[in-house]
């Protein structure tokens, strides 16, 4: 028999015979489809752009991914490893920097635009716009955003402070004058300018217990009042035997988490330094009758698991200490202006949960947030985990109340963002968190196996290379990692990126945005002899 004429196999095959033939190809590649994941994921090396592109983005984005970003760094929060993301981000994506000369914008004093690094004023001839502030400062909005923003600001200003947590608008003649007010005003024209009016601002904080044993540790040398003090416990037990006003690096000491979000404090916690000074609580936490400070704990599953109410889903923690300094009208003035200008702070308890949040609200993928914790210190930790006290002995759970009760301004902001992330967690949707953050974890676990010696952060006496051996201070050791040997170029190139420390990697940036110029000496005749 010939071969087969177009016509002739038309006949044979039928209309309906050719359906079931595509059927069949049709369903075969559909399978392939299904199957397509897990063969990828048992490729050897990183894959990191396309291992959960299918469950962590839609086909088509329905939103553009955000990189104008104002991220406060705030002190043993677990931001080092934040800012970590953020150079990794920033880099790969070829974003552009507002950047200190050396490592801070001046800090303890308020932010300077002056301080950025290749910074001109408007008017002061043309740049390039900045995509990312994120070093250490001491939060200053008026020189951070343009007057433009404070039109966004201020809607939401006037909004959040219309009513205090009683629903009556507050007694703002009591209070000083807010920072946004006193310093900028609303009807002024013209300010310094470092990021655009839409940038996305967030910051972290950290329970205020564990930040100071943190900061107890890694500032002792830094703060006079932990110089002075042979331990924690002896500091807290008796603070103002130790802490003096106005004296050098004690902003480290109480309420540093206040201190670095620029707030005002109350009168008497001032001084002509502008530290705070405490001659006396404005309001002191109101302990049960009948109960010392030592003996009085908190609620951990109160604070770390907020109890579903009637009335909004959560409680705050039933501390009484807590609820005075919530019906503060003086706090919850500065909260509320807070509110206004962050659109998101991530809690260090819920390090991993937050960011998650983070993806979501920049409309980032999940492994944009996937990252090694930075510069933390050997027995102690950077968030990770939400621990309550349960977990504490008697003896600690007291040094944990007494270091809230000191810092109680950081107390108020904390538990203030710890309830805001569980309403945004409540939004998001609780089972689908679940599976983003054990999804997160896992990838975090193999990067971990893949790019570092032990799969773990290691002591630095055992980091040889410079690149990646973190800045040594304080009293504990900070920890760092070791690349494994034999990957690849493209995982070498991703590992170092998540390996490699801030200060490194500010200077990396640093030489990237401002790369050295080599000047050439020009030839000149030889002269005469005289």
């Amino acid at each position: 028999m010939g071969p087969l004429s177009p016509t002739r196999t038309m006949r044979l095959w039928g209309p309906r015979s050719l359906g079931v033939a595509l059927g069949v190809f049709m369903t075969i590649g559909f399978a392939l489809q299904l199957w397509g994941g897990p063969f990828q994921r048992r490729l050897p090396g990183l894959q990191l752009r396309h291992s959960w592109a299918s469950t962590l983005a839609p086909a088509v984005p329905s939103c553009l991914p955000r990189q104008r970003l104002v991220f406060l760094k705030t002190h043993k929060s677990g931001s080092s490893s934040v800012l970590s993301l953020l150079h990794r981000y920033g880099d790969r994506h070829g974003l552009r920097f507002a950047l200190p000369a050396r490592y801070q914008f001046g800090y303890p004093k308020l932010f300077q635009a002056s301080r950025v690094k290749g910074y001109r004023p408007q008017g002061g001839g043309t740049q390039s716009p900045f995509h990312i502030l994120c070093h250490h400062m001491r939060f200053n909005l008026k020189e951070v955003r343009s007057v433009e923003g404070v039109d966004r600001t201020g809607e939401r200003w006037a909004h959040a402070c219309s009513q205090d947590h009683q629903g009556r608008r507050p007694q703002a003649w009591r209070f000083p004058r807010h920072p946004l007010t006193q310093e900028l005003g609303m009807g002024a024209t013209k300010v310094l300018q470092v990021m655009p009016s839409d940038s996305f601002f967030f910051s972290i904080v950290r329970d205020p217990a564990a930040l100071a044993r943190s900061a107890f540790s890694y500032y002792k040398s830094t703060s006079s009042a932990f110089r002075k003090s042979p331990s924690l416990a002896a500091f807290l037990d008796n603070p103002r035997a130790f802490y003096q006003p106005g004296a050098r690096g004690d902003h480290y000491a109480r309420n540093l988490l206040w201190f670095d979000f620029g707030l005002p404090f109350p009168p008497e916690m001032r001084t002509k330094r502008g530290n705070p000074h405490p001659p006396r609580d404005p309001n002191p936490p109101q302990l049960p009758s009948g109960v010392g400070l030592r003996a009085h704990t908190l609620d951990p599953n109160a604070l770390f698991h907020p109890v579903p109410t009637a009335a909004d889903g959560h409680s705050q923690t039933s501390s009484s200490a807590s609820l005075d300094l919530r019906s503060s009208s003086f706090i919850q003035w500065n909260l509320a202006w807070l509110d206004s200008v962050f659109d998101l702070v991530l809690v260090a308890e819920y390090f991993d949960e937050s960011l998650v949040l983070l993806a979501d609200a920049l409309c980032w993928g999940l492994d944009d947030v996937v990252g090694f914790m930075h510069n933390a210190q050997a027995g102690g930790g950077q968030g990770g985990s939400a621990v309550g006290d349960g977990g504490l002995t008697a003896e600690d759970r007291q040094l944990s109340a007494r270091a809230r009760a000191w810092n109680n301004l950081d107390w108020a902001l904390y538990v203030h963002f710890n309830r805001s992330l569980w309403a945004r967690i409540k939004q998001y949707g609780q089972s689908r968190l679940d599976s983003a953050v054990a999804e997160l974890r896992a990838r975090r676990e193999a990067l971990a196996k893949h790019c570092l010696v032990g799969g773990e952060a290691l002591d630095p006496k055992y980091i040889t290379d410079r690149r990646f051996r973190p800045f040594q201070f304080g009293s504990g050791k900070v920890l760092g990692y070791v690349l494994q040997s034999g990957l690849s170029l493209q995982d070498q190139e991703e590992c170092e990126r998540l390996a490699t420390p801030e200060l490194q990697y500010k200077d990396k940036l640093d030489a990237k945005q401002f790369p050295p110029t080599v000047s050439v000496p020009l030839k000149t005749s030889r002269l005469p002899s005289p």
